[in-house]
């Protein structure tokens, strides 16, 4: 039996473009789930933030139970922060953005608890609230280096569907654009601490 030249040459194609679509298929697919990593990797940092806050917050009790307003300013905001998740499978800028308006609610409540110190010496000479002070200012710099990793690999997970002919493919298999973590509206301006 002899096969021709078109048949083969069409078998070459299909095998080719077959390859092809899978190479694409799964480079998308590692892109996404570096992307998810990386969100879940950013949740993880503002839970221990999260986590953090109680501590903090009975340290200043003992000290400033007068101040009770910020004190249920900042559970309010975390308990706040807390209930707004992201999915990753359903991740909207709207979304997002609700997420990262309840996290800077509660990042604003927190430099008011904070600020609190200033005003009460012996608060500000406390060992516990200096080493929780310490641990939420190690964690504000992991939020914010999580943030920044999440950027970067949502960028190139957004490059990779978007290229040709990769960009064929995504719209067949439901890989869309990812949103990326912006600045805050105002967080240009430093942020005012009043009592």
């Amino acid at each position: 039996m002899k096969i021709s030249k078109s048949l083969i040459a069409i078998i070459a194609a299909v095998v080719i473009i077959g390859g092809w679509a899978a190479s694409a298929y799964n480079s998308m697919v590692g892109e996404q789930e570096k992307a998810t990593t990386a969100l879940a990797n950013v949740q993880s940092a503002y839970q221990r933030r999260a986590d953090l806050i109680p501590n903090l917050v009975e340290t200043v009790k003992g000290y400033a139970s007068h101040e009770k307003e910020t004190l249920e300013g900042v559970v309010n905001a975390r308990s706040k922060a807390t209930q707004v998740t992201l999915d990753p499978t359903n991740m909207t800028p709207e979304k997002l953005k609700e997420y990262q308006q309840a996290q800077g609610e509660l990042g604003a409540a927190l430099g008011r608890l904070i600020a609190i110190q200033e005003n009460y010496p012996d608060l500000k000479a406390n060992e516990n609230f200096r080493d929780l002070q310490v641990q939420l200012e190690g964690t504000e710099n992991r939020i914010n280096e999580a943030r920044n990793t999440f950027n970067q690999v949502v960028q190139q997970y957004n490059v990779v569907i978007r290229s040709f002919p990769n960009n064929l493919l995504a719209g067949m298999f439901g890989f869309s654009q990812m949103t990326k973590f912006e600045a805050e509206a105002g967080a240009e301006k430093a942020p005012q601490v009043k009592f």
